[in-house]
């Protein structure tokens, strides 16, 4: 039958695939914002310099680097506190993290297309035009104005976590204001950060030349900053020139298992209900029975490990558990999968997902990836009742053989962009404030 299927799909390689029912439009320029290239390759510089962290310690691509996926290949990331890069991270030991960053991070590909307007696993900041801001995010009426657009908005928000950037109470200037809960206007988080890049003259100088409205270091504003770091992350890992983008605007062919992976995705695995559209997500929300592990998201007065998904953003109970489709573009690069990266391989993760229940039941940690730190990791997954409540959640069931698992796989790579895996402007061989660049 898969056979067949393939057949069908080959036959059609060259002949507007497109017209297949469920398979999206190719990508073209309209679907992106436009980027301005010197703001891109100023937002280069900030991306991989430390400057932006609390301890000057952690940069944006300490846990989102090219040569891990835009992510940092571990399960779930250490930030402050940690030393070395991806899976060879581990924690300093005159400063070790106080716990692990609770969500895997997501990769940063295509971000700046028009139709991302809602970013982090649990969609908490989206596009909102409601709000004076245009965006909806956890500030609420303390968000401040000046972000040109979302991707811009998000890209800030990991310099006020703790245990990601800013660091830990009376370690630095940044962790304070945030522990007092001085985050925007003068004096606050942002406004310190902001301070310390245009106090270096190679920023200073790259802004103006940048933003005309800056003529003096004092008008650098922290929503020039992450502008800054948007607009290059938007032109870098732009990611449209795959294997599978050659095939449907007919100019290239897939393998034939690689085909039989498609008539799975687009056709009996159903695949695409979920993973729909160009960079095959519908950006909803969906209860996928991942195995739950690390410290959860909890406020600060609740003692538990789990995580509640969109329902800590909702309250609605039919968002238990459940989390923001992933865009699946070079997701073979982007291993360890799931919003708590419980699985380090995709074959055995399309398994799991395949047959929640089954999945969690059977799920083993040790194929987490993740680095030695003295906490208690597997809370969620030994407890049964935990267990079930998020077994119960994921309602579907599909069956794959091992082979359907392999055309899937097979797809799946076809997915991936050299071009934007690698990066465009690529890793920049100093920043202008002289602290060490993630290699």
């Amino acid at each position: 039958m898969l056979r067949a299927a393939a057949s069908v799909f080959l036959a059609c390689a060259l002949a507007a695939p497109a017209t297949a029912e469920g398979l999206p439009e190719p990508v073209t320029d309209a679907a992106y914002a436009p980027v301005n290239p010197a703001e891109a390759a100023l937002g280069q510089l900030l991306f991989y310099d430390p400057i932006l962290s609390g301890n000057r310690e952690v940069s944006c691509a300490t846990c989102h680097h090219p040569r891990l996926g835009t992510s940092d290949g571990l399960s779930l990331s250490l930030g402050d506190g940690g030393i070395g890069l991806g899976p060879d991270r581990v924690a300093d030991p005159q400063n070790p993290p106080e716990a692990r960053v609770p969500r895997n991070a997501p990769a940063l590909f295509n971000l700046g297309a028009h139709e991302f307007t809602r970013l982090f696993h649990d969609g908490r900041i989206e596009v909102d035009a409601t709000r004076a801001t245009g965006f909806r995010t956890p500030l609420e009426d303390d968000m401040v104005s000046g972000f040109a657009s979302l991707l811009s908005a998000q890209t800030m928000f990991p310099v006020l976590s703790a245990d990601e950037m800013a660091g830990h109470l009376q370690e630095n200037e940044v962790s304070r204001a945030v522990r007092q809960g001085l985050l925007t206007g003068p004096g606050g988080a942002w406004d310190l950060i902001a301070r310390r890049v245009a106090a270096v003259p190679g920023y200073a100088t790259q802004f103006a030349r940048t933003y005309p409205r800056i003529q003096t270091p004092e008008d650098i504003g922290f929503t020039d900053i992450s502008n800054a770091i948007a607009a290059f992350m938007a032109l870098e890992w732009r990611s449209d020139q795959a294997p599978f983008d050659a095939w449907l605007r007919g100019t290239g062919t897939l393998s034939e298992q690689a085909l039989a992976g498609s008539a799975l995705f687009y056709g009996r695995a159903e695949c695409h209900t979920c993973h729909s559209g160009p960079f095959q997500t519908d950006h909803g929300f969906h209860a996928m029975g991942a195995p739950q592990i690390g410290p959860g998201k909890a406020a600060k007065f609740e003692q538990h490990s789990r995580d509640e998904g969109r329902f800590r953003v909702t309250g609605r109970a039919e968002d238990l558990f459940a989390f923001r489709t992933p865009s699946l573009r070079n997701v073979a690069q982007t291993a360890p999968y799931g919003h708590a990266g419980g699985h380090a391989d995709l074959a055995g993760f399309i398994a799991d997902h395949a047959a929640p229940a089954q999945g969690l039941a059977g799920y083993d940690i040790s194929q987490a990836v993740l680095p030695e730190l003295p906490v208690k990791d597997a809370q969620i997954m030994s407890d049964p009742d935990e267990v079930a409540a998020i077994a119960a959640a994921a309602t579907w069931s599909v069956n794959l053989s091992e082979a359907d698992i392999a055309a899937l796989v097979a797809f799946l790579d076809s997915l991936t962009d050299p071009a934007a895996a690698t990066g465009r402007l690529g890793v920049p061989s100093t920043v202008p404030s002289g602290l060490q660049v993630a290699r």
